[in-house]
């Protein structure tokens, strides 16, 4: 669809959580492991032909693809020293390519759209600045569904199994615990058994020996899971965790384990 098919292409999907705003790029100590994972990420992957992220930060009402050709920088955070807003990551856009996207969903009843004006926000460039800083890698943003339906977020997944044999990066960038109260700047990581038990939960469903319509089922009900609302007070940054796993159809290998912001997270591998 993107390319020329090639046999051994096929699509790399992971979810991982991209950290407190601008933080991991200031160096923040608390970032650390974070920092170090994100940078020695991409030697696990093959370099990709693009790079798809659906950012917890961006919430339509129809899927919507950023559709610039040069996407400016959207700097959706506030409060933080001068340098978090001299941040850039100058990596195209591709139109082509969210052209694409937006028909395949489309043509298969997932109402989707073109926004030709936003910006990367942190959940593309955070992530993507320490993974490949070179900025020389196609990137496009797809937008969760406002009213954050997981059901709805496990469709859009599926749908996009209509690229599984493109050479390209699929980035659920969310925070797999993303309760802002309990966080701590200090990076003290004390014990939390709550945090633990949903993390244990999320690593069980996505890697663990059930069958696909078991894991898409139990990331329906995920509100039912051991401490769920207290990890999620809001669902925005777990939602990209449904589109990934939606698409790719198959258990995750657990790739990250270890604090953020002094709070357990998790991240994945398909």
């Amino acid at each position: 669809m993107l390319y020329q098919n090639n046999p051994r292409n096929k699509a790399q999907i992971v979810y991982f959580s991209h950290g407190g705003g601008p933080l991991p790029i200031l160096g923040d100590p608390s970032h650390k492991s974070m920092i170090d994972f994100m940078i020695q990420l991409p030697t696990r992957l093959r370099r990709p032909d693009a790079i798809i992220v659906i950012s917890a930060h961006w919430e339509e009402s129809a899927a919507t693809l950023l559709g610039a050709q040069s996407p400016p920088m959207f700097y959706d955070y506030y409060g933080f020293p001068d340098e978090a807003y001299k941040i850039t990551y100058p990596a195209p856009g591709s139109p082509e390519i969210a052209n694409s996207i937006a028909g395949l969903l489309n043509n298969n009843n997932i109402p989707a759209l073109i926004d030709p004006l936003r910006g990367f926000d942190h959940g593309l460039f955070i992530p993507l600045k320490l993974m490949y800083p070179q900025a020389d890698i196609p990137s496009l943003q797809l937008s969760l569904l406002r009213g954050l339906n997981p059901t709805a977020h496990l469709a859009l997944g599926k749908v996009l199994r209509g690229l599984q044999h493109e050479n390209i990066l699929v980035v659920g960038s969310g925070f797999s615990f993303h309760n802002m109260r309990a966080f701590s700047r200090q990076g003290i990581n004390k014990p939390d058994p709550a945090n633990d038990a949903f993390q244990n939960w999320l690593i069980e469903v996505c890697t663990g020996p059930i069958t696909q319509t078991e894991r898409e089922q139990c990331l329906i009900d995920w509100q039912k899971a051991p401490s769920a609302l207290y990890c999620h007070p809001r669902e925005e940054h777990l939602l990209p965790l449904h589109v990934c796993l939606g698409m790719a159809d198959k258990p995750a290998t657990t790739i990250f384990d270890d604090y953020i912001l002094g709070k357990r997270g998790v991240a994945f591998l398909w």
